[in-house]
C-alpha cells in the first residue's frame, strides 16, 4: 500500500461503520460498465456534496493487493461476474491535486514535478522486475506506457479536486500551464485508451471546452446542469434523507425545507455536510456554507453584469430568472457576462437550476442565510442596503402601516427592480416578494396561488416553527382596481377559514397598482380569532 498508488480500503472501512452511512456503491456498477469511450469520467458537484468519499469508495473496490470483497458484500452493488472479474484487479493512482499542490508548495517544488515524481517512484518500487533506467525521469504517461505494453496492465486513475489549479490559479500561472500540460501528456496520447481502465476526475467546476483545457475534453462530463446517469450516485437523495431522519427521529420536513432544492434529473438530491450535521446536532442552520468562504459570492457578484444584483433579489425572495448554462466558465476569474456567472454559482451549489424550465434558483433555506449573512457582513453593498430596506417594510406591515408599506414599496420598484414591467399581477407579485425579502429570516418560502377557501391567495407568508407568534400573511393583489376589492376578496372567498392551523393571527395585506399614474396603494387588516371570514 502507498501514498499514491493502491492506498487500500482503509479510508471507506472506516466510513462504513459510520452511524450516517448511506450505501453509494450501486456508482460502482455504472462505472464499470462503461465502454471504451465512456471510461473517462468527469463528475463535479459542490463542496461537501460526498465526491471525495466516492473517490475513497473507488479506490477501495479498484485496489490491487487488498481483499475488500467481505468489505463490500454486504452492501448494495450488484455482485455479478463483472463485479467479481473488477475488484482488487487493477493498480490503483489516487491523488487529491488540491491536498498535493500544498505539500509541492511546502516542499519548495513545483507541484507537477512534485506529483509526478512521487507517483512515478511508487510505481517503480512495484515494478522492480522492468528494468528500465528512464522510469527515474520520465513522465507519469511514460511509465505507465511502459508498464502496460511490458505487462499488459491496466490502471484506474483518481484525481480528487482536479479543477483546483484550473480555479485558483490564473491563467498565466506556469504551475497551472504545466498541470494542463502534464493531464494532456497522461490521457490524450495515443496509448492513453490502453492503460486506462478507468480515469475519474471529481471538481466543484465542470470542463471548458477551450484549447486550455483540451486536456480533458475526452471525458464524459456529469455536473450540476447535466448529471446524466449518475444523478442520484453523488450526494443523498430524498428517499435516503427521509430514512436516517427515521432512524434519529429528525425532523424530515425541516430538514427538506432547510437542505432540500436540488433536482438532478428530477432526483431531490441533498447536501450530505448539511445533513449529517443536522441529524448530529439536531438543529437546523448553516452547515455546508460555513465550510468556505464569503468569497465566491463577493467576487462574483459585485461584477453585476447585465443586472447581476436584481437577479439575485429575485431568487433570494423565491422568484427565478432564465439562465443560458452552455456558457459557464470553470477558473472563477474571466467572466464576460451575467449567465457566466449564474452557471458558477449553479455549480458551485449556490443556486439550483431547472433545466425543463432553463431558470436558476435559490434552493433552501441554508442558502437563503448565507446570502442573509453576506449582506449583513458587508453593510456597504448595495445587497446589503436593499435588505435593510426589506426590513422596514416588513415592519411596516406588522405594524399595519399601510400607508408606509404603500411608500417604501414604490420605492423598492423605482430604485431597486425598475426592469420589471408590472403589465399583470405576476409581475406584481414578483416584485411583493422581493420587496418582503427578508422575511425569510421568519417565515417559509412565500407561497404563490395558495389554495384556501373558496379559491387561492396570491401569496401566502406561513410563520416557521421557531416563529410561533408570528402572524400568518395573506397578500392579495390588484391591478387597477382598490387595495380594498382586494381585502374584501379575501374575506369574501374565506381565505382565513383554511389557515387556522398555522396560526392565532392573521394578517390581510391588500396591495393595488395604478396603471395610470404607477403607483401602489396599501390596506392591512388584522384579524384576530377568525372574527372576520
Amino acid at each position: 500500500m502507498g501514498r499514491f498508488l493502491n492506498q487500500g480500503n482503509r479510508k471507506f472501512a472506516e466510513f462504513s461503520q459510520s452511524k450516517y452511512f448511506v450505501d453509494k456503491t450501486a456508482l460502482i456498477n455504472k462505472l464499470i460498465q462503461k465502454d471504451a469511450d465512456e471510461k473517462f469520467v468527469c463528475c463535479s458537484r459542490p463542496r461537501r456534496f460526498g465526491k471525495s468519499v466516492t473517490a475513497d469508495m473507488l479506490v477501495a473496490f479498484f485496489s490491487r493487493g487488498t481483499d475488500s470483497g467481505s468489505l463490500f458484500e454486504p452492501l448494495k452493488c450488484v455482485k455479478d461476474t463483472l463485479f467479481r472479474e473488477n475488484i482488487n484487479h487493477y493498480d490503483t493512482i489516487f491523488v487529491d491535486i488540491q491536498a498535493q499542490f500544498g505539500a509541492a508548495r511546502f516542499e519548495h517544488e513545483p507541484p507537477v514535478q512534485y506529483i509526478n515524481r512521487n507517483i512515478v517512484r511508487e510505481l517503480r518500487e512495484a515494478y522492480k522486475e522492468i528494468e528500465n533506467p528512464a522510469f527515474s525521469g520520465s513522465a507519469l504517461a511514460t511509465v505507465l506506457t511502459e508498464i502496460y505494453y511490458r505487462t499488459g496492465r491496466q490502471f484506474v486513475i483518481i484525481f480528487d479536486e482536479w479543477d483546483y489549479p484550473i480555479r485558483e490559479y490564473g491563467e498565466d500561472s506556469p504551475d497551472r500551464k504545466d498541470y494542463i500540460d502534464w493531464l494532456r501528456s497522461l490521457f490524450k496520447n495515443s496509448d492513453a485508451k490502453e492503460y486506462v481502465r478507468l480515469a475519474y476526475l471529481t471538481g466543484i467546476m465542470p470542463i471548458v471546452r477551450t484549447k486550455g483545457q483540451s486536456a480533458v475534453n475526452n471525458f464524459m462530463e456529469y455536473t450540476m446542469t447535466n448529471p446524466m446517469d449518475l444523478a442520484q450516485d453523488i450526494g443523498f437523495t430524498e428517499e435516503e434523507v427521509q430514512a436516517l431522519c427515521e432512524r434519529f427521529d429528525v425532523s424530515f420536513e425541516q430538514i427538506k425545507e432547510w437542505y432540500n432544492g436540488y433536482y438532478l434529473n428530477g432526483i431531490a438530491m441533498y447536501n450530505p455536510l448539511s445533513v449529517v450535521r443536522a441529524l448530529s446536532c439536531r438543529q437546523f442552520q448553516q452547515y455546508w456554507t460555513t465550510t468556505g468562504t464569503y468569497g465566491d459570492i463577493e467576487d462574483l457578484i459585485s461584477r453585476n453584469f447585465d443586472g447581476l444584483r436584481e437577479d439575485v433579489l429575485r431568487m433570494l425572495s423565491g422568484n427565478r430568472v432564465p439562465v443560458t448554462v452552455a456558457d459557464g466558465k470553470n477558473d472563477l476569474q474571466s467572466f464576460k457576462n451575467k449567465s457566466e456567472v449564474l452557471t458558477a454559482l449553479i455549480h458551485l451549489g449556490y443556486f439550483a437550476y431547472d433545466p425543463d424550465k432553463r431558470e436558476a434558483y435559490v434552493p433552501n433555506k441554508e442558502i437563503q442565510e448565507v446570502f442573509y449573512q453576506y449582506m449583513e457582513d458587508n453593510g456597504q453593498e448595495p445587497l446589503s442596503r436593499f435588505m435593510k430596506c426589506s426590513e422596514q417594510i416588513l415592519s411596516a406591515v406588522m405594524e399595519g402601516d399601510a400607508a408606509m408599506t404603500a411608500q417604501q414599496i414604490q420605492s423598492v420598484h423605482n430604485d431597486f427592480i425598475s426592469s420589471i414591467e408590472y403589465n399583470d399581477e405576476n409581475s406584481l407579485s414578483c416584485t411583493i416578494m422581493i420587496a418582503l425579502i427578508s422575511a425569510f429570516r421568519y417565515y417559509h418560502r412565500p407561497i404563490r396561488e395558495f389554495p384556501c377557501g373558496k379559491g387561492f391567495a396570491d401569496l401566502v407568508y406561513l410563520p416557521l416553527a421557531s416563529q410561533p407568534n408570528r402572524p400568518v400573511m395573506v397578500v392579495e393583489l390588484k391591478w387597477d382596481k382598490s387595495a380594498a376589492a382586494a381585502i374584501a376578496q379575501i374575506k369574501d372567498r374565506q381565505y382565513p377559514a383554511s389557515l387556522r392551523a398555522y396560526a392565532g393571527e392573521i394578517l390581510l395585506v391588500g396591495i393595488d397598482y395604478d396603471k395610470k399614474t404607477k403607483e401602489h396603494a396599501c390596506l392591512i387588516e388584522r384579524l384576530t380569532n377568525f372574527a372576520c371570514q
